[in-house]
Order: C-alpha cells, then structure tokens, then sequence
C-alpha cells in the first residue's frame, strides 16, 4: 500500500524541481503580483532565457577579458509594471564601497520606442534614446540596514572624534546638521550616488555612449539577495510603452564583477535580445 504514495511523493518533488522552460527571447508571462523577491513562486512558471554575456570591447574603457559568461532571466508582468529576474554566477560579494574597490552589479535595457530597425544597443543613438535600470550591490546593502558610517564600512577602523559629534552641538540642530554637511560634501550638493539609499535601483537615460544620466523619474524598483552561486536580482519597472502581444520590443542586459575590476564601461553586455509578451487567456 505504501508504494503508490512513494510514487506520488516522487513525481510531486520532480514537478518542484523540474527544469525550466527554455525561451530563444525573453518572454514575459501574466501574473497576479510583482514580487521583487527572488525566491518567489511567482517566478516558477515564468520560461528562462539563458543570455551570452560579450565583453564591452567597442568604446573606451573597454574590457577585453571575458568574465560573467551568461545570465539567466524570468520574467513576469502584472498589466501596467513588468519585473526581470537576473540570475547570474560571481563567486566573490563585493558590496563595500572604498578606494581601489570596485562593486557588483547589473542592469536592463529598452529602448524608448518601439522601431523596426531598434536605436543602437550599445546605449542607444542620438535622439534615439534608451531607458536603463541600474541595481548596484553596495545600495543593496544600504538599504538592508548596513548603516553609511565609516565603522560600518570599515569595522576595523577607529575614529577619535568628529567635529559634528562635538558636545557643544545639539544633536538634531541647525547647526549640528550644517556641521555634519561639512563632512559629507557628496550629500551636501545632492550627490545622488552617495549615501544611504532607499532604493537598489537607479532609472538612467542614455543616447549614445557617454551620455548617460538620471532620468527624469524614479519609477523602477528592485532587490538582489545572494544564491550560492552568485547574485539574483529582480527589477521592475512599467511595461514599454508599445509592448502588446502581437508586438515585440527589445531589451539588453548587463552585468559588473568588482572582483575583476569591473566599473563603468568595463562590462559584460549582451546585445538586443526581442521581448515578447503573453497575456491571460
């Protein structure tokens, strides 16, 4: 009697742990919630496109010495916001801000409109823009907890005394917050890369290599955790505008490895991958 349980038990553990559906585009699929959760059932029954990395070898810093050599992405959408789950293999968390260090991270592209023959991949073109998502591993960090002080960063480090902490000044008070400016100039003139973060995720505009700057507005959101083999970050943003089932957009994705000194231009990038789009039947 007990052997038809056995049998079920198996044929239910091989359906959790069954490969995922393969896709040669990125497919996003309905669902009835956004979860930036990696680990999110959510993501079991979207397909996985499996994306070769190229080194960012055509513009100035370039990298000539492949690195992360794929990603792996799943992807959701819920009507109005679409969300992308970046999985990839880094033997090495480097999320600590410092000199000489240099940081982990990933980001998705897509281009602003929907053409036939789409704007440059490599940041896109001249009144051709592209819109970028940005996730970096040391904001991750800020916004798990991991307070902006130096024996934060630096746990081993001793400060003696900081004028802002000075007894004389009122914690709280105008004169104790323009103090503490004086020593934290980056935040002082709206330094957006500096500091403690509310979010992983930064909204970028591009036209053309070079170009890249904050976007008008901050309406993408993400989270990254690490796996054991690496890093797993969602990111969401709203669906492109023109993206419809029977209409195909594209989207570019990116990865840094701070271990291999990775910032900047110095990247693996793939080129245009088309994204698809199924809806509830």
């Amino acid at each position: 009697m007990k052997r038809p349980i056995l049998i079920v038990a198996a044929a239910l553990l091989g359906a959790c742990h069954r490969a995922p559906v393969r896709t040669n585009e990125v497919v996003t699929v309905p669902s009835r919630e956004i979860s930036l959760s990696a680990s999110s059932g959510v993501w079991n029954e979207a397909p996985e496109h499996l994306a070769s990395l190229l080194p960012q070898d055509l513009v100035d810093p370039r990298l000539l010495k492949p690195t992360t050599p794929e990603v792996r992405i799943r992807s959701v959408h819920n009507g109005s916001e679409v969300a992308f789950r970046l999985e990839w293999a880094d033997r090495t968390q480097d999320d600590t801000p410092g000199p000489a260090r240099f940081l982990d991270g990933c980001a998705i592209q897509i281009p602003r409109r929907i053409e036939a023959n789409p704007t440059d991949p490599q940041m896109g073109q001249s009144g051709r823009p592209v819109e970028i998502a940005f996730w970096r591993a040391d904001w991750q960090a800020s916004v798990n907890g991991r307070k902006d002080t130096i024996q934060a960063i630096y746990p081993n480090a001793t400060v003696d005394h900081y004028p802002f902490q000075a007894p004389s000044l009122a914690p709280g008070s105008d004169a104790q917050q323009q103090m503490e400016k004086r020593y934290a100039p980056a935040q002082a003139v709206g330094n957006r890369r500096s500091g403690p973060r509310e979010s992983a995720v930064e909204d970028l505009i591009a036209e053309g290599p070079g170009t890249l700057s904050p976007a008008g507005s901050r309406s993408s959101r993400g989270q990254g955790s690490r796996t054991k083999d690496g890093w797993a970050v969602v990111i969401a943003r709203k669906i492109p505008e023109g993206l419809a089932p029977n209409v195909r957009t594209q989207i570019a994705f990116a990865v840094w490895e701070g271990a291999q000194q990775e910032t900047g231009a110095r990247k693996m990038r793939t080129g245009w991958i088309p994204l698809a789009m199924r809806v509830a039947k």
